[in-house]
Order: structure tokens, then C-alpha cells, then sequence
């Protein structure tokens, strides 16, 4: 069995990945969705998921579940549309022909309220701590961590900013500030080091953000 260590995919204690969970209910029905991880070391992670899931109804019930590692755009695609099938699955529950995948048990789950959640003005959700079983690398992978495409979002906005009519130029300060958002809470200190120049730059262009 290989040796776990999720650095050997990329993955770096305190930054969020872009995955997907395939989980299991009690009648073996298979799920698959995409969901944001921490790492949180070498074999520890951890993710919050909003209450009404299927995934999370699933890991709450089976205190386990499998973290899928893919480039493929498609496959995300289709989790999230829900419209992987049965066939689609291995019998391990991970998903077929995945470039890699690890196994969790879960350790701890805890109410996470936030009152001010981008997403839900009351954002009612499950932190979910887990232990790192067993870890699968099919094919060469770097688990993908979405400030990186946020960074390269922003400068190409940034090129634009003083060409732009006024509507579309507040549609590049908004999507700015949610890039900044982003990438303070999961980027890597260069992803943070280079929002922050941006975001000065716009300031000596006399915009306010």
C-alpha cells in the first residue's frame, strides 16, 4: 500500500483543493459532487458542506467517504449536474479511470454557522475532519487550487480596466472583489502576494474597490 502523504499530489497543509466527494447511502446508492478540501497534513483533511446535501446526508451516515482528484473539467461538470451513474463508480466507491483518489474516515463533525456566508446570508453547514486511510495515485496529479486562475482572472481584467464603458468596468472591480476574497482565504503566499499587487494597482488607477 503506497505510503500517505497528500504532498506527494500537491496538496499543502492550510490550502483548500478543488475535488470531488463520491459518498455512499444506506441502500449503496452512489453520489459524487464537487467539494472544496483543506489539507490540514500529510494524511488529515477537511471540508464544510451545507446542510440538504446528499453528500453531506451520506458521510454523516457512513462516516466515510472518498476524495476524487481529476483535470478533467467534464468530470466536475457532471457531478455537479448529477449525472454520473452507477457504472461510472469503481466498487471502492471511487470514480472510474480517475487520475487519483484517497479514503477518509471521518473523525469529527461539528455545526459551522456563518451569519455573513458569500454564499447563504445564513450559511448552516458541517465541518467535517477526517483521517486519510488510503491514498490511490493512478496517474501523475497536482491537486487543483482555484487562486491561481483567480490571479490570472485579475490581471486580465486589470489589462482592461481603463478600455472597459462603465458597466462592464464594475463588473471587473466586483469580480476583483470576490477574486481578492478567494484567494486571501485559500491562495498560496505567492497567490496572496500577487493579489495584493493587483489590488494596489487598481488603487493607483483611482478606482475604488
Amino acid at each position: 500500500m503506497m505510503e500517505i502523504d497528500l504532498s506527494k499530489i500537491g496538496m499543502e497543509k492550510g490550502r483548500q483543493y478543488e475535488t470531488i466527494i463520491s459518498t455512499a447511502d444506506c441502500d449503496g446508492n452512489l453520489n459524487a459532487a464537487p467539494i472544496g478540501v483543506l489539507c490540514r497534513g500529510p494524511k488529515n483533511i477537511m471540508c464544510r458542506i451545507f446542510k440538504g446535501s446528499h453528500t453531506l446526508e451520506n458521510i454523516i451516515l457512513q462516516k466515510e467517504f472518498t476524495v476524487n482528484i481529476s483535470e478533467d473539467p467534464e468530470l466536475f461538470t457532471w457531478s455537479l449536474l448529477d449525472n454520473l451513474q452507477r457504472d461510472d463508480f469503481n466498487e471502492d466507491k471511487s470514480i472510474k479511470d480517475i487520475d487519483c483518489y484517497f479514503k477518509c474516515e471521518v473523525t469529527d463533525l461539528k455545526e459551522a454557522v456563518k451569519q455573513s456566508d458569500p454564499i447563504k446570508s445564513k450559511g448552516e453547514a458541517i465541518v467535517i475532519k477526517a483521517d486519510v486511510t488510503e491514498l490511490v495515485i493512478n496517474k501523475p496529479i497536482k491537486a487543483y487550487n482555484r487562486s491561481f486562475s483567480y490571479v490570472i482572472e485579475s490581471l486580465v481584467n486589470l489589462s482592461r480596466l481603463d478600455i472597459a464603458d462603465d458597466e462592464l468596468r464594475k463588473y471587473y472591480l466586483k469580480s476583483f472583489s470576490e477574486a481578492y476574497r478567494v484567494i486571501k482565504k485559500v491562495g498560496s503566499k505567492k497567490d496572496k502576494e500577487s493579489i495584493d499587487k493587483i489590488r494596489n494597482k487598481i488603487k493607483e488607477k483611482g478606482y475604488e474597490i
